[in-house]
């Protein structure tokens, strides 16, 4: 398993945000580096409850660390449930082969399984471990792992935002346009170093890019094909927990 990050992922207090279909105002052809404008700040307000209305995405989201390293998380969401699945695969990129293992994530828990060893290490029948997901409190920071998850479920909300709230602070602008996996895409910066990347077509999100908290690794979140879906977490029955068997998930990396 990848370290642990030095901090958790930036809050994500506002809304990201999607454009407009066309790459224009009012007043005449967008500049880079324009500010929003009232139009676009309505679908930045809306873009995380659009989300929960689709009610989930593929995703696939990508986190470099150290000097070659590279956890990558690819899987699907419930944004209605607050649910994900997803493979996890750390490339070192230093002759290593890759550690790869299967996710299944709420709110609060975390259940990791299909790791060599896994079958004689725990009780008989169980294939999943279980903990809870970090709260950001250990010494060391939490699990990069657990960054990256907690960075996927921020992207679904119940309700939308304050359109003005884009409109009354620095910082929200206008990048251009550019295709995302043959989709044409439209950009913006937020605060902090964030960007969005938006359906031209549709307003829905494509891609959301954020530093953590310390800037040395940048997190990337690319959604596709949006649409209801349903993620059963692993049954009671084949699952042993982190805290009944200390020994074994360490030995495991979990």
């Amino acid at each position: 398993m990848p370290p642990r990050a030095r901090a958790l992922v930036l809050a994500l207090t506002a809304a990201l945000g999607p454009v407009l279909a066309g790459c224009s105002s009012d007043d005449g052809p967008r500049t880079v580096g324009d500010p929003v404008t009232r139009a676009e700040a309505r679908v930045l307000a809306d873009l995380l409850h659009r989300n929960f209305q689709e009610g989930g995405a593929d995703f696939v989201a990508t986190a470099p660390y150290g000097e070659t390293a590279v956890l990558t998380l690819t899987g699907e969401l419930d944004f209605r449930e607050s649910v994900g699945q997803a493979e996890a695969v750390t490339s070192f990129g230093d002759g290593r082969d890759d550690d790869v293992r299967t996710l299944y994530f709420t709110r609060d828990q975390v259940w990791v399984g299909e790791i060599p060893g896994m079958a004689e290490t725990l009780p008989k029948n169980a294939a999943y471990l279980r903990r809870p997901l970090s709260d950001g409190s250990e010494d060391a920071g939490p699990p990069l792992a657990d960054v990256l998850v907690e960075v996927l479920l921020r992207l679904g909300s119940e309700s939308a935002d304050d359109p003005d709230a884009f409109l009354a602070a620095d910082g929200y602008t206008w990048q251009g346009q550019r295709s995302i996996d043959s989709r044409l895409a439209s950009l913006f910066g937020l605060r902090e170093g964030r960007t969005v990347a938006v359906g031209a077509a549709d307003d829905l999100l494509l891609q959301y890019e954020t530093p953590l908290a310390d800037g040395d690794i940048e997190v990337t979140v690319t959604l596709s094909d949006h649409g209801r879906r349903r993620v059963q977490v692993p049954a009671e029955d084949e699952t042993a927990l982190v805290a009944d068997h200390p020994e074994a998930a360490a030995a495991l990396g979990v």
